[in-house]
């Protein structure tokens, strides 16, 4: 037993962060969590976290392995390696850095390479699944890094995730499979705004349209999730447009890095980039749909 790490920090208490945070919890493991919201630093201590903080250098010596879970590669880069007195020197030698984000695989090689001058061992593990699996603990994580880190992170892995799939030995590898993945995941939301915008044209029903659909061949879980978003007029975002934005962006990147076309990745990017254009960033990323004009889509019920 004594090998698992026990001290658990989580950068990032968004809807995913939170989620890992509470699931950690209810498996009884010492857990401290990290965001500049006040908020939601205050909420994960009435659920029972050791300690919060806006800044995780206020328990870095207490940390045995730190779990980021934010928005891009650059947050990550910032809060490790930024300012006179880096996080990096101030957590103890040892400690794992476990990469949640999504991130490209080359920017994860070179934040493993950073990290090691430093003693610190990095697990390259995306997640899916979305803020309900989050909370349930039941995440499927595609993870890289060496064996010996993943034993000590069994009991981590165990509290929030449902299917563990180890890519290989190698960094970089987890952040290519989390690409390929979103590739899906854009390609489906985008198509999915696309069929559902041609119906509102034609004069169909989209209620009907959704069941008929969500009940055949032509489904996909991108779109009987987020066309439910639509046909409630409510973009308030689970995973906004910009996200997408920023994976299709990292897709691309992977195809010219191996030399290698992805015609229907690039049309979804040029897609949720229209809809950011528009101003439609922020909102979910079903808000792609807004993009195609001269439809009426339904409003939020008040």
């Amino acid at each position: 037993m004594g090998n698992f790490v026990n001290h658990i920090g989580v950068i990032g208490l968004g809807s995913m962060g939170m989620g890992i945070a509470q699931s950690l919890i209810k498996n009884n493991i010492p857990t401290y969590g990290f965001d500049l919201n006040k908020e939601a630093c205050k909420s994960l201590l009435s659920s029972g976290a050791k300690a919060v903080s806006q800044n995780a250098a206020d328990y870095a010596q207490q940390i045995e392995a730190l779990l980021f879970v934010v928005v891009n590669g650059r947050q990550v880069e910032t809060i490790l390696f930024a300012g006179d007195k880096p996080l990096v020197e101030q957590l103890r030698p040892g400690t794992i850095i476990v990469l949640h984000s999504t991130l490209a695989a080359e920017q994860t090689k070179q934040i493993a390479k950073r990290l090691a001058h430093y003693q610190l061992s990095l697990v390259d593990a995306p997640i899916s699944g979305g803020a309900i699996k989050a909370a349930e603990g039941k995440l499927t994580v595609m993870a890289s890094g060496e064996p010996a880190l993943f034993d000590k992170l069994e009991p981590v892995f165990n509290a929030i995730s449902e299917r563990l799939y180890r890519v290989g030995d190698a960094v970089g590898l987890g952040s290519t499979v989390k690409t390929i993945h979103q590739l899906l995941a854009g390609v489906h939301i985008a198509v999915a705004a696309e069929s559902m915008a041609l119906a509102s044209k034609a004069g169909i029903d989209l209620d009907l349209m959704y069941d008929i659909v969500t009940h055949a061949a032509g489904n996909s879980w991108m779109f009987e999730n987020r066309m439910q978003h639509v046909l409630d007029g409510d973009y308030t975002p689970k995973s906004s447009v910009d996200i997408f934005v920023k994976d299709l962006g990292l897709v691309m990147e992977t195809g010219k890095a191996l030399n290698f076309p992805l015609p229907l990745a690039a049309t979804a990017h040029q897609m949720f980039i229209s809809a950011s254009n528009e101003g439609f960033g922020q909102q979910d990323d079903s808000a792609v749909i807004k993009t195609f004009k001269g439809i009426t889509l339904p409003e939020k019920k008040a």
